[in-house]
């Protein structure tokens, strides 16, 4: 008689969460669990570095083809769903929290600040106008957030000779929109034009960025968050300019073609030369 009971409480129990999650899941709340663990998360905090203890530095800036392959999840997904974009979680940074946000025409980054109102039509929002029976009527314009397929990086390379390691921080990040200068000339590459929508300060950024999770096409239920794919390098990018005693000029104002990517390379390499040469093996 006992078993039948344990076996009755056991039934009724097991039909009860079965209810549960099937109303969970027709209600479009939780599907079988809450995921709490990234969006409760907090950026991992940077080790405390003193001047005197930054033997070597170098600044670099470096572009992310955000449709390269091993980029997309920071392009994906470009239509409004629940789960954001990079450029549209900084967006929402700017728009709900009042992250600062410069100028990128500036010749030093994080100098001179610019509006919201600037970023919207930079991303081709705004309002649209026209006239209607001698009327100027406004519209609404959606921001091309699909077009913002590159993305610029600043960041800083140091020797830590407190701890003996090569450490590297992400200093700013500027998105990039890629549009035909005339809508009707489909006819390659040289008809584009890159234009640099504004800088904001990674720091700035960096809890939103981790509070929200990047797609992993292996395993849904091990998902990184955006701050930890800049924090690990899982991103795929070139070099285009290094710290140097002409004005900071870029690559492509000395280099044309394929030495462009070499002297790319060069400077990658020069970085990881410099630590490696400090040992004895």
């Amino acid at each position: 008689m006992r078993k039948l009971q344990i076996f009755l409480t056991i039934t009724i129990a097991s039909m009860i969460m079965a209810g549960n999650l099937f109303s969970q899941a027709v209600g479009g709340r939780v599907e079988v669990y809450e995921k709490t663990h990234i969006p409760k998360k907090e950026p991992v905090p940077y080790k405390f570095t003193r001047e005197a203890d930054v033997y070597w530095s170098k600044t670099i800036w470096r572009i992310l083809d955000l449709k390269e392959k091993m980029n997309l999840p920071l392009y994906y997904p470009t239509e409004n769903i629940s789960r954001p974009n990079l450029i549209k979680l900084i967006t929402e940074s700017i728009k709900t929290e009042g992250t600062k946000v410069y100028d990128p025409l500036s010749r030093i980054e994080f100098t001179v600040e610019t509006s919201r109102d600037e970023v919207e039509r930079g991303l081709g929002g705004g309002k649209d106008s026209s006239l209607v029976d001698g009327v100027w009527k406004f519209a609404p314009k959606e921001p091309k957030y699909n077009e913002v397929s590159k993305l610029e990086i600043k960041e800083l390379w140091f020797f830590n000779k407190q701890y003996s390691s090569m450490e590297v921080r992400i200093v700013g990040l500027c998105p990039i929109r890629v549009v035909n200068k005339n809508e009707n000339d489909t006819s390659g590459t040289e008809a584009l034009e890159r234009k640099q929508l504004f800088w904001v300060y990674y720091p700035d950024v960096r809890r939103i960025l981790s509070q929200n999770s990047v797609y992993n096409a292996k395993n849904d239920a091990q998902n990184i968050s955006f701050d930890d794919l800049f924090t690990q390098r899982r991103f795929s990018s070139y070099i285009i300019k290094e710290s140097n005693d002409y004005n900071d000029r870029s690559i492509t104002d000395y280099a044309n073609g394929l030495d462009v990517l070499y002297e790319s390379e060069r400077i990658k390499e020069s970085i990881m030369n410099w630590e490696h040469d400090l040992w004895e093996y």
